[in-house]
């Protein structure tokens, strides 16, 4: 056994096998954590030099990471094909010793002139059995002894359990991605749907009160109300690009669905607040499946009804409000209709204008009818 015939060679192995697995379940960048893999096996094979290569869906591989060459650099990125003999050991076959890399009849076709300064060969595979990642080669310049044995029994285990110890590490890092990607849409739905709304509807609370004021005291206290308000108008904004940054298809990992949104509770919470605004409650009408609406989507017809009840609350007058939404094979549906006075003219429709360019982005439609005499009817609609 290596244990008995090379003790501190053993040793020394098992030492760099558990700094890397130390360093790969941290969460290091794979490309640091497959240079010290290559630096430690050049250590214990007394290489001067050392190569990860990676297996490519056909047979080939490629160099990943170098070690122990003045011109490494130049090696990253090199590939051989599947029938040369790093291609064979990548696949699952045997190491692979050679006295002279660029003589062997196993290995000289495919010996890049990059590397034909060189003579005494291994290769080992880089991983074990359904984790096989590809292989790892040492080389020695032609002047030396070629690998013995014992040293290359020892580089063939160091090379097995670093393959594996990295795979693990890939795998354990893709579930912290899908918690981490989890945790980042729980922030933005919390961020969405309690701290927005709470803002909103002190918004809303302030401006009835400005207008109050309007009528009995002097336009300064007005003003100031009016600043906190845009102030406010601003945070809900600034909210609203920081629940866009969390819901990034970025940090999100590819085998990981978005969570879907029930459009239907959010509806109830946005007519409860106008509700409480207005002094009655709006009618609401649900129909069709709305428990599984795609967050963007979801964020779009919340805006679209946020902004369709602030005016009503703001500007109408109205004594009988309705809301509809409604979810088809096509797409969902949104009305917002009173009989109120109409959206008065010198009123800015910066709200609505954005709601004009969600429509356009998602590829729905968006339109406002309104009259003095026939009220409002706000209409938002969203393929799915």
């Amino acid at each position: 056994m290596v244990l008995l015939m090379e003790p501190s060679l053993a040793a020394r192995a098992l030492s760099a096998a558990t700094e890397i697995t130390t360093t790969a379940l941290s969460g290091d960048d794979p490309g640091a954590v497959l240079g010290s893999v290559v630096r430690h096996a050049v250590e214990l094979a007394d290489a001067d030099l050392g190569l990860i290569m990676v297996r490519a869906d056909d047979g080939s591989v490629t160099i990943e990471a170098a070690h122990g060459s003045a011109a490494e650099t130049d090696l990253l990125g090199l590939s051989l094909p599947a029938e040369s003999a790093a291609g064979r050991v990548a696949g699952g076959g045997e190491p692979v010793v050679a006295d002279d890399v660029t003589n062997d009849p196993r290995t000289s076709r495919f010996v890049p002139p990059e590397l034909r300064s060189y003579g005494p060969f291994a290769a080992a595979p880089f991983g074990t059995g359904g984790r096989l990642l590809g292989v790892l080669t040492v080389y020695r310049a032609r002047t030396r002894e070629v690998f013995s044995e014992s040293t290359v029994d020892v580089l063939t285990a160091f090379a097995g359990q670093a393959g594996v110890v990295l795979a693990l590490a890939d795998g354990a890092n893709a579930r912290h991605r899908i918690t981490l990607y989890q945790e980042r849409e729980r922030i933005a739905r919390e961020l969405h749907d309690v701290i927005v709304q709470r803002l909103y509807a002190a918004g809303m609370q302030l401006d009835r009160v400005r207008r109050r004021m309007r009528k009995r005291f002097a336009g300064a206290d007005g003003a100031r109300l009016g600043e906190a308000i845009d102030q406010l108008d601003q945070t809900i904004e600034e909210i609203r690009g920081t629940v866009r940054a969390l819901r990034s298809p970025d940090p999100q990992p590819h085998d990981v669905a978005p969570q879907a949104i029930d459009f239907a509770e959010s509806a109830r919470a946005e007519v409860r607040i106008a509700g409480e605004l207005l002094g009655f409650p709006p009618t609401l009408e649900l129909s069709g499946e709305l428990a599984d609406i795609p967050p963007e989507s979801a964020d779009h017809m919340r805006a679209a009804l946020r902004e369709a009840l602030s005016n009503v609350v703001r500007h109408s007058g109205a004594s009988e409000t309705r809301v509809i939404v409604q979810r088809d094979a096509e797409g969902v549906r949104l009305r917002v209709r009173d009989n109120g006075c109409g959206v008065p003219q010198d009123v800015a429709r910066r709200g609505l204008r954005h709601l004009a360019e969600r429509a356009e982005r998602a590829g729905g439609k968006f339109f406002v009818n309104s009259s003095p005499s026939m009220g409002t009817l706000v209409a938002f609609e969203l393929p799915l």
